[in-house]
């Protein structure tokens, strides 16, 4: 078999529809469109969803499936730069967070996140460290201790 040897199938290609044309054609006028209307206009039509303004079947279905999202562990987040307030040497917990009014609500447990400076050496008790608080915590000679 070669190339110029291929021919095309019978049945797989049709005479174009000559549409508005003459008495010979069938489609003139109208074109085979009807009178008037929203779908005899050009560009007219709805888009195969519609259903004539009809709550749509997606949004009458119940939404089914299952979400991570009520799982999630949210922290209650506290930065470097609050614990300036603290004496000198002081073991900073959880429980000495909630006394001073830095954290109200516990949630999972609390994040020290590694934003401002820290200028004091503290030991700090938290559920989760940025690798960023960590560093500036260490830096000043202090200690992280994770819960």
């Amino acid at each position: 078999m070669k190339l110029h040897e291929l021919s095309k199938v019978e049945g797989s290609t049709h005479r174009r529809k000559v549409v508005g044309r003459g008495p010979g054609s069938g489609l003139g006028k109208t074109s085979g469109r009807g009178e008037k209307g929203q779908k005899a206009r050009s560009g007219g039509g709805v888009s195969p969803w519609f259903e004539g303004g009809q709550t749509p079947l997606y949004k009458r279905l119940p939404r089914r499936g299952f979400s991570n999202a009520r799982f999630t562990k949210r922290y209650s987040i506290i930065n470097v730069s609050d614990l300036n307030r603290f004496k000198d040497g002081e073991t900073v917990t959880p429980e000495l967070l909630k006394e001073t009014g830095l954290v109200k609500k516990e949630l999972c447990g609390i994040k020290v996140l590694g934003n401002g400076k820290l200028e004091k050496k503290l030991t700090v008790k938290a559920n989760v460290f940025t690798n960023s608080a960590i560093t500036k915590i260490e830096e000043m000679g202090g200690i992280t201790e994770v819960i």
